[in-house]
């Protein structure tokens, strides 16, 4: 998924009345009766909330008709609000008891509202058993603890992915699809596609890494390949200004200083990875693969031709960090929790139904067995290239905020360096204060 932005709290002394705009009166808790199924009987409903995205909405929307045609006498109803209203919508619905049954939740929110959910019932799955199911990384955003709350529907893996542009390597002359065995020769690559124009802006950016995502998990990625951690021993603070940190941070200001971007010019506010790759203004652009089916959506005139391919580690092993992903929970307040488990039980651990989703989303499977899948393979090729690395993937951690740490504190200080405006020691220092700043 893309970048989360973080809410503003002015936002919730209006959130009340656009709760009861946007969830039909707010109040009405999950009911049985109203529509009356094929044999006459009263049907259950169970609501249902998620954040607006058009792909993720086709893939629910698909789901719950297959659902409701094995149990008629079931009714779920999905409202779903564009996201600073949902994570509004959640902060003052939950704590009145006034949430819908299932909740769709980011796998790193779950330490933060978990003392509203209900853990998963062990006949639906046990933890042990869902740490066989799901890839370690998504999983992990669900567990607080030790107790898992739910189940993920997307491994949400900012790392090592990058988009390709074959027309501009090909211009280069540089082999294509690029054949690179560590990340000098990524850059070498980069520093031959990249161009600057006579006034000295620079117009294609061989390698743009420089937006939020890609900066901020790279950067954890290379703590962790140099033999460091981000975390310090007992998980109750980070850990950002050790030799591992500064080593990457110095690469990255090394990879500016050969020419491969301009962080002025590409980063997360100005020409956007996406928008500047579909517009023919990158060469290799790091982002996740959620950046794919967007790209091609907002871009449908782009001709260039391009791919998808995976960086190789900074050294040693591609070990990473990763968002879990989004996936489902259960309130406690549902008077339906045996359907709601059911339904999300449906959605998430049944392959060929976690198959449909990830194809109507776009999304890299939560589940090995299904990221594996022939299906995949054909309709989803870049998956396919990921099998490799996902298994090296780890969750990134519970913390109070991880939006802010991630986009409000790491970013803004790496881009900050990149651009010249600190050093690597202020960078390093600020990032690990101000971190932990946020567990007091």
């Amino acid at each position: 998924m893309n970048t989360r932005r973080r809410f503003s709290w002015s936002g919730l002394l209006v959130v009340l009345s656009m709760l009861l705009a946007a969830c039909g009166g707010g109040t009405a808790g999950p009911a049985t009766g109203g529509e009356q199924p094929a044999g006459g009987e009263a049907q259950t409903v169970v609501r249902m909330w998620a954040h607006t995205n058009n792909a993720f909405i086709a893939g629910y929307e698909a789901l719950i008709a297959a659902y409701e045609a094995e149990h008629p006498d079931v009714d779920i109803q999905l409202e779903h609000f564009d996201y600073e209203l949902y994570l509004q919508t959640l902060q003052t619905a939950m704590p009145a008891g006034e949430e819908a049954d299932i909740l769709q939740l980011f796998g790193t929110w779950t330490s933060q509202y978990y003392e509203r959910l209900t853990p998963v019932p062990p006949e639906v799955m046990t933890l042990e058993q869902a740490q066989q199911v799901f890839y370690a990384a998504p999983i992990g955003g669900y567990v607080v603890d030790g107790v898992l709350y739910g189940f993920p529907q997307e491994f949400n893996c900012e790392y090592g992915g990058v988009l390709v542009n074959k027309t501009l390597f090909e211009a280069a002359g540089l082999t294509f699809p690029p054949q690179w065995g560590t990340m000098d020769d990524v850059l070498v690559d980069a520093r031959a596609l990249s161009h600057v124009d006579s006034a000295g802006m620079m117009t294609v950016a061989g390698f743009h890494f420089t937006a939020a995502d890609p900066t901020s998990f790279s950067f954890l990625a290379g703590i962790l390949q140099r033999g460091g951690d981000f975390w310090n021993a007992d998980h109750t603070g980070l850990t950002l200004n050790t030799p591992e940190a500064r080593a990457q941070l110095e690469w990255m200001v090394q990879a500016v200083e050969m020419g491969v971007v301009d962080p002025v010019v590409f980063n997360d506010t100005t020409n956007f990875v996406i928008d500047a790759f579909f517009q023919g203004l990158v060469g290799i652009g790091y982002i996740g693969t959620w950046a794919i089916a967007e790209g091609q959506a907002n871009f449908p005139d782009f001709a260039d031709e391009w791919d998808y391919v995976f960086l190789p580690p900074v050294e040693g092993d591609p070990v990473f960090a990763a968002d879990s992903g989004w996936g489902l929970t259960v309130s406690p307040n549902s008077e339906h929790q045996d359907i709601a488990w059911d339904f999300v039980r449906f959605v998430t651990t049944v392959p060929e139904n976690a198959l449909q989703f990830n194809l109507a989303s776009g999304t890299i499977p939560a589940m090995p067995a299904v990221a594996e899948s022939a299906e995949i393979a054909e309709q989803m090729p870049w998956v396919a290239k990921a099998l490799d690395i996902l298994p090296y993937g780890r969750y990134l951690g519970n913390m109070p905020d991880r939006d802010l740490v991630v986009y409000e504190i790491i970013y803004p200080h790496i881009l900050n360096t990149l651009q010249g405006v600190e050093t690597v020691d202020q960078a390093l220092e600020a990032m690990e204060v101000e971190a932990n700043s946020t567990f007091q």
